[in-house]
């Protein structure tokens, strides 16, 4: 299996053969192994990349609104018949854009949707792949939890504080001079958008695991209600960013396949990987939407002259 630094090396191979191009080389290795994965499953790929590991705090990082193009673009001229293989690491994002690429995807493949996982899909990530029949992952990689963000406030946490907070004043109004100054950060209807939010979130991932993933299951409706239920706690997950790993996911009831008992998949699918964090790592891009044609969206950064 190729690692980290054999990928690098045959990078550089190819910049040394191409001029000293270094985009050039990143995106031939990259596509070589992005069509050796689809040689291998015999379906489509589509591989969703946001490096927001290595390039914070830019903006649209996250799921959004925009992503549709590039995954209109990915989807053109694909053989739709064959379902699709979609590869996910990103840290999340918007639940109104991922219900809408969700809606898209199944549109455009009568729901035959895998998710590859190799690293990391929380949040919102999480949703999508919950939104897929099946979920492929490794020993080292991670889904999350569903619980919504608004305006970066934990839905969850915020009303539970606030339950908190009238509990305490209504007990002892002189904890009202504690909770003011938290309370007052609270902009009207607020709490109702947080309560919106969970609502949506969970009715959304829920559906979709009741007609997706376990489509056909005498127990569906309650397998994923308990699923749903899991990835939503947020009592038990303590955070937003807490790390659900294989074993973990395959123990609340997901349709789980271990990489590891395929080696040839598992060698393609952690080499594409360490490909896109090179890409992510040494060029101006943030987020590659890609298919295995080597039909690509990419955003990138404002390159200084």
């Amino acid at each position: 299996m190729p690692n980290w630094g054999d990928v690098l090396n045959e990078i550089s191979l190819n910049q040394r053969q191409h001029s000293g191009l270094a985009q050039s080389a990143l995106d031939m290795v990259r596509r070589n192994y992005l069509r050796g994965l689809q040689k291998q499953t015999g379906r489509n790929i589509i591989a969703y990349y946001s490096g927001f590991l290595s390039k914070t705090n830019i903006a649209q990082l996250d799921i959004n609104d925009e992503d549709k193009n590039g995954f209109m673009m990915a989807v053109h001229n694909l053989d739709r018949k064959l379902g699709l293989d979609l590869i996910l690491h990103t840290p999340g994002g918007g639940i109104a854009a991922t219900h809408s690429i969700v809606n898209y995807l199944h549109k455009m493949f009568k729901h035959d949707i895998r998710a590859i996982v190799p690293q990391i899909s929380m949040s919102a990530g999480t949703v999508m792949a919950c939104s897929c029949k099946e979920i492929l992952m490794g020993e080292h990689s991670n889904l999350g939890p569903i619980d919504p963000q608004l305006r970066g406030v934990p839905t969850y946490g915020a009303i539970a504080e606030f339950k908190k907070a009238f509990a305490e004043i209504k007990k002892d109004p002189v904890k009202v001079n504690v909770w003011g100054p938290i309370l007052t950060q609270y902009r009207p209807t607020f709490l109702g958008q947080c309560q919106h939010a969970i609502t949506w979130s969970n009715k959304f991932v829920e559906e979709q695991l009741e007609q997706v993933m376990f489509k056909g299951d005498k127990n569906a409706k309650a397998t994923a209600k308990q699923i749903t239920k899991s990835l939503s706690n947020y009592q038990r997950n303590k955070a937003h960013d807490r790390h659900l790993h294989v074993e973990d996911c395959i123990d609340m009831g997901l349709k789980i396949k271990r990489i590891e008992d395929d080696p040839k998949l598992q060698d393609l699918v952690l080499t594409v990987h360490h490909c896109y964090m090179h890409s992510m790592m040494n060029t101006s891009a943030f987020k590659i939407i890609e298919n295995h044609l080597g039909t690509a969206f990419v955003k990138q950064t404002a390159q200084k002259h």
